[in-house]
């Protein structure tokens, strides 16, 4: 019998956390059990065996987090570990049956945790490290795969057709993790999950697992409709630890936690089993509280009453303006490096005198600390009325501190951002300093769009990506271009432009890419700013010919006027392709917006 086959008759109850048993084992905290499928592997066995005698059905190898980045393996010792868990847990379900502990079919799943990513991940070797660690398990002949505690389906949607079109009957777990509100750590709610998941092909079963214990679990998934295409898990965990000692240690509330997963069953779910925390104890606990032949359409919910995170967006300006067909004005100015803003208030009346259509702020450039650019957006559009688009970058800011910063720019009206990966930290810094990069830019995008979804589905966040046109060749240009459309971009803002051949190049990319783009326009405004950006800054291409119309002895107005007359030749030459033009006013000098649009 398939386990597929089982669950239509009877709930399951897996085995639990292998991670906190292991540890209670060894008496080592913070032990990683994948190291001992090679070091101790009759421990690993152990463990399974004793799961399977406290009455679970169905066993994940000891392969949560048997990556490279976890692990710190070679491809070749990778397999080598992974190989060894599938014998492993072979042997535990043989020696079970042998000794008639369990009578009953006993089902292994490979498990597969989230590979660690960064803002310097390459998603192509990501996708072929789950695409081996899956091969491995259906060339072991296990009867399915738990992708657990995931936060978003980026890789499960690419991973799910590959696994199906190579074992048609392979059964599909898909776990996810959420916190105390329900939602992902990409800011996916647990409604939406729910949702996307009944409309995946391939997946068999899907729910949540970790990140909150039994209570939290249950009120969760009592608001939560669930698919009726989809077998339903939950596995929380078995509480909220306290940390001891380098120990996390978990309180020991085995009937607790059974009397709130039969709760849980009662809500319709199919796979009933616990994460961090949870060991054979909890699985007996729960096998003596749930009636596995309870027939597992009690209490199942009707997907038809799914609310629709779609309702009318209310317009944004800057992006209408894109739209019409008007060359819209984007400056960006400089936030001080101290608390005295006067000069940079001042700058900005000016640019609304001058009729610019927005102004934007960079986050901290070059890694080196400025006043926070959101909340001096903030300050400006408060004071003036006007458009704002905040740079947001990935350098400082972890996974948590990045929704709270966006939760507390939308209650203030931010509606416009450029997302950016961000200037590394300087390398004299880095002793004292540490960049974050929880994202990349398309990461902190795809957050985004999720935000937007669940949150701001009213009045969206309109975001922009950097296009840094010079980089690498056309297809790779554009192949990263559609990836940020993907995720959710509107616009994007190029480098400084100062050749022909740029304005050609960006001519190219317009002609592959249907999308908004606005042209970076920097004056430079004397001999020394020419070769500065010339020599010191990647990624902007000034040609020898334009450092030559200046001469270090020029006066401020004649290389201001110089600079005024090349961004009015960039201007033009870039009329026909440019949506609009993003200025970048070296020193915040704004007087030049005059003499560059002659107002």
């Amino acid at each position: 019998m398939s386990l597929k086959e089982y669950l239509k008759e009877n709930r399951l109850i897996p085995d639990g956390s292998m991670g906190t048993y292991y540890s209670n084992i060894v008496n080592q905290p913070g032990a990683v059990s994948e190291y001992a499928n090679l070091e101790a592997p009759d421990i690993i066995k152990r463990i399974h065996k004793d799961y399977l005698k406290a009455g679970a059905r169905m066993l994940r190898t000891n392969t949560f987090a048997a990556n490279r980045a976890v692990l710190h393996l070679n491809i070749e010792n990778q397999i080598q570990l992974v190989m060894a868990a599938c014998q492993i847990v072979k042997k535990a379900v043989k020696e079970v049956e042998v000794e008639k502990i369990q009578k009953q079919p006993i089902w292994v799943l490979g498990d597969i945790g989230p590979i660690p990513e960064d803002a310097n991940t390459n998603e192509n070797d990501v996708i072929e490290e789950y695409r081996l660690l899956c091969d491995l398990f259906i060339e072991e002949g296990l009867d399915g795969i738990h992708f657990e505690t995931f936060s978003n389906f980026h890789y499960i949607e690419k991973l799910v057709p590959y696994i199906k079109d190579k074992k048609k009957d392979m059964f599909i777990l898909t776990s996810f993790s959420v916190n105390k509100n329900g939602y992902t750590g990409s800011g996916i709610s647990a409604t939406r999950l729910m949702d996307k998941l009944g409309q995946m092909d391939g997946i068999d079963g899907c729910g949540l697992n970790c990140g909150v214990g039994s209570g939290h679990m249950y009120q969760i998934l009592k608001k939560v409709p669930f698919p009726e295409n989809k077998l339903i898990y939950a596995a929380p965990n078995a509480g909220y630890p306290e940390q001891m000692q380098n120990r996390m240690i978990f309180m020991d509330n085995a009937e607790y936690f059974a009397g709130n997963m039969r709760l849980i069953a009662e809500l319709g779910v199919d796979i009933l089993g616990g994460c961090c925390g949870t060991t054979p104890e909890y699985m007996d606990n729960l096998r003596k509280t749930i009636d596995i032949k309870e027939h597992v359409s009690t209490g199942r919910k009707n997907p038809s009453s799914i609310v629709s995170i779609e309702s009318p967006m209310k317009s944004n300006d800057f992006y209408q303006q894109l739209l019409s067909g008007k060359k819209v004005i984007a400056v960006e100015l400089d936030p001080p490096y101290d608390a005295n803003i006067d000069q940079v208030m001042e700058c900005a009346h000016i640019l609304k005198a001058s009729g610019v259509d927005l102004i934007t702020f960079a986050d901290s450039p070059m890694g080196r600390s400025r006043v926070d650019s959101i909340l001096m957006s903030i300050k400006i559009a408060e004071e003036t009325g006007l458009n704002v688009m905040p740079h947001i970058c990935c350098r400082d800011r972890n996974m948590i501190s990045m929704r709270s910063v966006l939760l507390g720019s939308y209650i203030h009206g931010v509606r416009n951002l450029l997302i950016v990966t961000g200037d590394p930290v300087p390398g004299e810094s880095r002793v004292s300093t540490t960049g974050v990069f929880d994202y990349n830019s398309m990461q902190l995008m795809d957050y985004v769009k999720e935000m937007n979804m669940e949150h701001f589905a009213k009045e969206p966040i309109y975001y922009g990506g950097a296009l840094n046109h010079g980089r690498g060749s056309l297809e790779k240009v554009v192949e990263r271009m559609k990836r940020k459309i993907d995720a959710g971009a509107k616009y994007f803002l190029t480098q400084p432009i100062y050749s022909i051949e740029d304005v050609e190049r960006v001519r190219a990319i317009k002609e592959r890419v249907d999308t908004k783009i606005l042209c970076g326009i920097m004056p430079l405004v004397s001999y020394r700013n020419a070769c500065f950006i010339k020599n010191e800054i990647s990624g902007i291409n000034v040609p020898e010919e334009i450092v030559d119309r200046y001469h270090p002895n020029m006066s401020r107005e004649e290389a201001e006027n110089v600079g005024a007359t090349i961004a009015r030749e960039m201007v033009e030459l870039l009329d026909p392709v440019a949506d609009g033009y993003y200025f970048m006013l070296p020193f915040n000098r704004v007087s030049l917006m005059d003499k560059i649009l002659r107002r």
